[in-house]
């Protein structure tokens, strides 16, 4: 009999983590384009001029209002919502979850919108655990995911980045009346053609920029409205290949394995959640092998997430994370690889014999994987991960995000790290792992519109 529940799906593995690592990536949201124009020339705009991003379509959308709908959310996350229960809307949270060992299950950002109004948009796996704790908890909230990028509803909503070092001139042009001036990660809200919309600082790879949002209907007039705005700063909307990037100059880990699959007091979780979810059809991709699903989890500190941490309230995980707080960890950093072996690896393909696995720039390791792991080591010892990889053209060189043994963290330290996949996924070509030294830099490796030295 099919399995129908995530409970079930791990009850037939005979081990869980070789499962997801030997799973093919079969399942792909809508995102958008690869490529407007040319990923090259896209990643520039963010840099030197600007660029706009449409989002109104690859993340789900999860909508909870009522009365106790703060409590939930305060209740499952590391961050303190005491801004929220005592300043008026909007405002915006980097919102992490952790299970109750204290490893990340994963973040999203929430927006507080109206009385007792919230949305949560990003990852499925994150909305998942909010509806769970929502349905079976003791809370007087209704929840509602009205877009889903699997499904074929539109969503309520536009969402667009403007980004680089003319965004906020264009916005200037674009919004009715003066453009506020928004702190870093605040909101308010502006006019465009009379439509209110909400207005997030954001940023990246270190540059200023707006993610805006309103009604759906008005996508296409705000977006042209935007292009034409931009049209003498050399607008460029970026496709997937240089959106993706962005996150590694700035720093922001995504898509570890959720911390979900063995905790006792998950157990009712795994049977709520569905056989079809992303959390049972998980694919773990690179070259660390392990047999402890376990050892794929990380923690706020490990992922540069400490700061999100508040023990002003209760919280799922808040005695464990208490214990680690002055305990050592690995620290998050950028690992910048040697361009020769890079430039060997392409070489292998001129060569006779197995070629090395192949780098298909910008934005490498989600070709073939949802959660990329790389084993790092320093004198023949596993000191850390290499989670993110990926090309920035304005620096001309490969970059991962890692996290590393703290001894090993300071910037300049030289390390390795192995460069392949060995595993049953059809999307996988054969090659011969091979070591590519690297140096340690710091994460975010792009600060304040320069790369760090």
């Amino acid at each position: 009999m099919a399995a129908e529940n995530l409970a079930q799906v791990l009850q037939s593995a005979d081990n869980v983590a070789k499962m997801f690592r030997n799973n093919d990536l079969s399942w792909q949201p809508y995102v958008f384009r690869e490529e407007y124009t040319n990923w090259i020339e896209e990643q520039r705009a963010v840099r030197e001029s600007v660029a706009v991003v449409d989002q109104s379509y690859h993340m789900e959308i999860l909508q909870i209002e009522g009365p106790d709908a703060v409590d939930l959310l305060d209740h499952l996350s590391v961050n303190s919502f005491e801004k929220m229960r005592n300043e008026a809307p909007p405002q915006a949270i980097n919102y992490l979850t952790c299970n109750p060992d204290g490893y990340v299950i994963g973040d999203v950002i929430v927006f507080y919108t109206g009385e007792d109004t919230f949305t949560s948009v990003g990852s499925e796996w994150i909305n998942n655990w909010i509806r769970y704790n929502g349905e079976t908890g003791d809370y007087d909230v209704s929840m509602d995911v009205p877009y889903s990028p699997f499904g074929d509803e539109e969503p309520p909503e536009f969402r667009f980045q403007v980004q680089g070092p003319d965004a906020l001139s264009v916005m200037e042009e674009v919004v009715d009346g003066p453009l506020p001036e928004i702190p870093f990660f605040k909101m308010d809200t502006v006019e465009i053609d009379g439509v209110e919309t909400f207005a997030l600082s954001h940023g990246m790879a270190a540059m200023p920029g707006l993610e805006i949002f309103g009604p759906h209907e008005h996508h296409d007039d705000v977006l042209d409205k935007i292009f034409a705005a931009g049209e003498e700063y050399g607008i460029r909307q970026l496709g997937t290949k240089a959106y993706k990037t962005g996150k590694i100059g700035s720093g922001w880990f995504v898509a570890a394995v959720p911390a979900i699959y063995e905790h006792e007091e998950l157990s009712d979780y795994r049977e709520w959640l569905g056989a079809d979810s992303m959390e049972a059809n998980l694919s773990v991709g690179g070259s660390y092998a392990s047999d402890d699903i376990t050892d794929y989890y990380m923690t706020p500190m490990e992922q540069g997430k400490g700061h999100l941490i508040d023990f002003d309230h209760e919280f799922v995980g808040r005695d464990a994370l208490a214990e680690m707080a002055d305990e050592p960890h690995r620290e998050r950093v950028t690992l910048v690889w040697d361009a020769e072996d890079v430039v060997d690896v392409y070489a292998s393909l001129f060569r006779e014999g197995e070629t090395n696995k192949y780098i298909n720039l910008p934005d490498v390791a989600t070709q073939w994987s949802v959660s990329h792991y790389d084993a790092v080591y320093k004198d023949g010892e596993v000191v850390g991960l290499s989670k993110y990889p990926g090309y920035l053209y304005y620096t001309r060189e490969m970059l991962s995000l890692a996290t590393i043994d703290p001894e090993y963290s300071e910037p300049g330290t030289e390390v390795t790290f192995v460069w392949g996949d060995e595993t049953e996924k059809r999307r996988v070509e054969r090659h011969e792992p091979v070591e590519i030294g690297a140096t340690v830099a710091p994460a975010p490796y792009v600060q304040g519109g320069r790369v760090n030295d």
